[in-house]
């Protein structure tokens, strides 16, 4: 390690680390925990395209404050 650099981290979900990003260029945003919003707890997608894979993860959402946007659904594909 070099001597400027902290020994320890903070542990951040994903949705914790967007919501920092967001902060960083000036956006209002709070993290939520995984599975506590009702977006979360549809199907995040469908079989009829061929385009879209068979599984999809939830990693969580990302609420914003302050703009057009209320909500980030943060999906991984797998």
């Amino acid at each position: 390690m070099h001597d400027n650099e902290p020994e320890t981290f903070a542990y951040m979900t994903l949705p914790e680390t967007f919501a920092q990003m967001l902060g960083q260029i000036g956006v209002e945003s709070t993290a939520c925990k995984i599975g506590t919003v009702s977006a979360e707890s549809g199907d995040y997608y469908t079989r009829y395209s061929s385009s879209t894979p068979r599984m999809v993860t939830n990693r969580g959402c990302v609420k914003v404050s302050g703009k057009n946007i209320d909500l980030i659904h943060i999906v991984q594909k797998g």
